[in-house]
């Protein structure tokens, strides 16, 4: 018992683990609100995207001394307008012209990294440094977060009516187009509160996982909202304690926690588990209720 104990009490002791405790967590919520709305919207694809393209505007923001975060959340805005434009006039599909436009941005980001004089650690913003965290980058995370939440609760039944029937919300008149480019400013913004925690490649992950989790086990939103958020935050306090023990990054232990338990919901889920396949044939295609 004590053992466990201590396994809990030995790494409070330390200033830099306080804080990536409790950063991980409001990264953990802030993702996992978003990433309800994601999964409805089916925008996995279009969050690796904005993810990978924040690189050049993280690696010239630290070479004009700005907040990484006004570089990261520039580019990867732009990115998603240039997959707009682009989508709006080429006969190309949605997922050809995100792979051009994300990978082009990455490729961007590389190659500065290597030509501007910067103190940027690529491995950080790659797999994310939550440990190693300044009191600059959590006050900057904090704003990211606090405005995307404050985004996300003042729109939420608009955003919710958008990712779930668009052609309905266009049709009482809500204007779709504001609404996608409100729920792109969003997802930016929410990478940028994750960049320290997760790094842009594995940021995707806590953007998809655990709202995907809590779809396979309910079919209300509100539910869906509160499994979403609870699995995140244990995933990002529990992963940030292996790490501290094991001596691996951060965000690896997180995402990896993340998948454990999806995989443990896709066979186990009452309703939809793979265990219970059978019986799920017989009854209607899952929908969510907004009630």
């Amino acid at each position: 018992m004590n053992e466990i104990l201590n396994w809990f009490t030995e790494p409070l002791q330390y200033g830099f683990m306080l804080k990536a405790l409790w950063v991980s967590a409001f990264v953990g919520v802030v993702c996992a609100v978003l990433s309800c709305y994601i999964t409805l919207k089916g925008w996995s694809l279009m969050g690796d995207a904005v993810s990978h393209a924040v690189v050049p505007g993280v690696v010239v923001a630290y070479a004009l001394g700005l907040p990484f975060a006004l570089g990261a959340f520039i580019f990867g805005f732009g990115a998603t307008v240039a997959i707009g434009y682009v989508k709006a006039k080429t006969r190309l599909k949605e997922d050809a012209v995100i792979g051009v436009v994300f990978t082009g941005f990455f490729a961007f980001g590389i190659v500065l990294s290597t030509k501007i004089p910067t103190n940027i650690d690529l491995f950080h913003i790659l797999f994310g440094n939550v440990l190693g965290i300044s009191a600059e980058d959590i006050i900057q995370t904090l704003i990211a977060g606090l405005l995307t939440l404050g985004i996300i609760l003042l729109r939420r039944q608009d955003l919710l009516l958008f990712c779930f029937d668009p052609n309905h919300a266009k049709a009482i008149g809500l204007n779709v187009k504001f609404m996608y480019y409100t729920l792109l400013s969003v997802l930016a913004l929410t990478i940028v509160t994750a960049l320290q925690t997760a790094g842009i490649i594995l940021v995707i992950a806590m953007l998809v996982t655990p709202g995907s989790t809590a779809y396979l086990l309910t079919d209300r939103f509100d539910h869906m909202l509160w499994i979403s958020v609870g699995t995140s935050v244990l995933s990002c306090l529990l992963g940030t304690y292996l790490s501290y023990h094991l001596d691996v990054p951060t965000g690896g232990c997180i995402v990896i926690l993340l998948s454990l338990i999806f995989v443990i919901s896709m066979v186990f889920a009452p309703k939809y588990g793979l265990l219970n396949q059978g019986r799920a044939k017989q009854t209607p295609k899952q929908t969510i209720s907004v009630l």
